[in-house]
């Protein structure tokens, strides 16, 4: 039997003063990417890449147009660090383009992570500690203010090693857990962090706001990180970022909402790959602001060639149903739907449209690199007439009279229709 009195909400909502942000319709313009594709999504692989899949996989990223991209966590293992400074010594960082790597605040890793950027003409280093009342309390057996320390003795630590080593550095502060954390208390470390860090015009801070695991419905986090946004203190030199999880299967709810919310920036995965259910997926949140006409600033013009690459690379899957990428998404094989697809095609071509309005077709797969007639009317057992004639105009050029008698497809599996009766 399942007992649901052992749970409870390990949450903590703010006050109502912070959703103004609800009347907000949609969201205007694209966020600040980072991929995160080659550490989170890297370290949940049952298989992790080898060194040739992730650089393949990496120029796959530079391709799609990331401009921030988390590489790794080069102090927790030699694969790591030597992936990085691969990277490095071999000149294939774009000059546009800046490295991110994560660290814990721990001085020893904190140190490696450094000599593992040496070279690196853009790097941010991120940096984290756990600050849940369950990992205070279970984990660490620390008070709020060890555990605060621990946060602002990390921030002392980059700031120095960033003043000694060559190069162009920025900083990252994420305060892991942040869902299960008191909002006040997340406040107070991430203002005590930044107090170190000196935030300014010349010096633009990460705050980075993790669904490490989800809790909540998407409107309380949306909620907890406006409360973050009016409260921080140096405001306007900080991006204000977003990590969120897919445990509660609302991860690109929460990261819209948060963007309505005030949040500059996203972390996230190609395809949603990561931890348990995965990190958030940035084709599914980008194309979301695409299909109501907001420009990504991420090509996602081959979609199949990226859903290949991926497979290929991660040995992981695309479901076929998954938002844009999948193989069925665009598909028809009701008959009522495709008789209204059809009509609507030859209206758009009749009339010269450019404005997409398809029914049940919310953007136009030829953006995205698929085709309508392999991936738009598909025959089975519960097509119609309607359908069927789309697809005989289209590849054979034949058009069905509008009263036919019989049509019987002996084959569902595939087109070409093998009898036709009339």
């Amino acid at each position: 039997m399942m007992d649901a009195t052992k749970y409870k909400v390990g949450y903590f909502p703010v006050s109502e003063e912070y959703s103004a942000w609800v009347k907000k319709e949609r969201i205007e313009k694209p966020p600040v990417w980072c991929s995160v594709d080659m550490r989170d999504g890297n370290q949940s692989l049952v298989i992790p890449m080898s060194m040739e899949e992730k650089l393949e996989y990496y120029k796959v990223l530079l391709e799609v147009g990331f401009k921030e991209i988390e590489v790794g966590f080069p102090a927790a293992s030699e694969t790591e660090y030597e992936f990085l400074r691969t990277l490095i010594d071999n000149n294939m960082i774009p000059e546009d383009v800046t490295i991110q790597v994560l660290t814990q605040c721990r001085e020893h890793i904190i140190r490696k992570t450094f000599e593992a950027c040496k070279g690196a003409s853009h790097a941010i280093i991120h940096f984290y500690n756990s600050l849940s009342v369950a990992q205070r309390e279970q984990v660490f057996g620390k008070s709020r203010e060890e555990i605060k320390q621990i946060a602002v003795e990390g921030a002392r630590l980059v700031k120095r090693l960033a003043a000694e080593y060559k190069g162009n550095f920025r900083f990252e502060y994420s305060p892991e857990s942040f869902t299960g954390t008191e909002p006040e208390y997340a406040l107070e470390v991430c203002n005590a962090v930044l107090d170190v860090l000196e935030p300014n015009e010349n010096n633009n801070v990460i705050i980075n706001l993790p669904v490490t695991v989800e809790m909540s419905l998407p409107h309380v986090y949306a909620s907890q990180v406006a409360y973050m946004s009016r409260n921080l203190k140096y405001r306007e030199h900080i991006t204000l970022s977003l990590h969120p999880h897919n445990d509660r299967g609302t991860g690109v709810a929460d990261t819209e909402l948060a963007l309505l919310a005030g949040a500059d920036r996203v972390e996230g995965t190609l395809f949603g790959n990561g931890e348990r259910t995965g990190n958030v997926d940035i084709i599914t949140l980008a194309m979301n602001m695409y299909a109501h006409g907001v420009d990504p600033k991420l090509d996602f013009s081959n979609m199949p060639y990226l859903v290949e690459k991926y497979e290929t690379c991660t040995r992981m899957q695309v479901y076929e149903r998954a938002p844009y990428a999948g193989a069925l998404v665009f598909a028809a094989f009701s008959g009522s739907h495709q008789d209204a697809i059809a009509k609507e095609m030859k209206y758009r071509q009749n009339n010269n449209l450019h404005e997409w309005t398809v029914p049940y077709i919310p953007i136009d797969p030829k953006d995205i690199g698929r085709t309508y007639d392999a991936d738009v009317i598909r025959v089975n057992s519960q097509s119609g007439k309607g359908g069927i004639g789309y697809l005989l105009e289209q590849k054979y050029g034949f058009n069905m009279p509008k009263k036919c008698g019989n049509i019987s497809v002996i084959s569902a599996k595939a087109f070409p229709i093998t009898s036709i009766r009339s």
